[in-house]
């Protein structure tokens, strides 16, 4: 079932990790040009990957539990995305790549809450089954 409120957080989800990406800007450098996720290829990919990962959760509704590892496995890697804009903006000495932080770092927290909030459905819908189970 599509229709489900899980489905709609995993849609978000895949909205801004593929969608917005090309609108905000991940940093600005020092010639005030700002940086799109589009421009490094390691940052795209997992963008893509992420967004890959909730199209895909959303068409394994019939099988919960794999939805579940798959919405697991998609937070681990907006952690790890998060990881590496941390990284980007914390080891730079002085001013040599990174003059300011855009909108665009954030977007991996935006997309963490969005599965967090498809898993608990997604859990909520796995235990309302196993009772009406016991019930049979």
């Amino acid at each position: 079932m599509i229709q489900r409120i899980q489905s709609i957080y995993l849609l978000l989800a895949a909205i801004v990790s593929a969608g917005l990406i090309f609108v905000f800007h991940l940093w600005t450098n020092n010639e005030d040009v700002p940086v799109f996720a589009k421009e490094d290829y390691l940052y795209l990919g997992l963008f893509l990957g992420s967004a890959l990962l909730s199209l895909i959760s959303v068409f394994c509704f019939k099988n919960r539990k794999f939805q579940f590892v798959l919405g697991r496995l998609n937070i681990i890697l907006n952690f790890i995305l998060l990881g590496f804009f941390v990284y980007q903006s914390l080891n730079v000495s002085g001013e040599a790549n990174v003059s300011e932080k855009g909108i665009g770092i954030l977007l991996p927290i935006l997309s963490i809450v969005f599965l967090v909030l498809a898993n608990k459905a997604i859990k909520k819908d796995e235990e309302l089954v196993k009772s009406v189970d016991r019930l049979r």
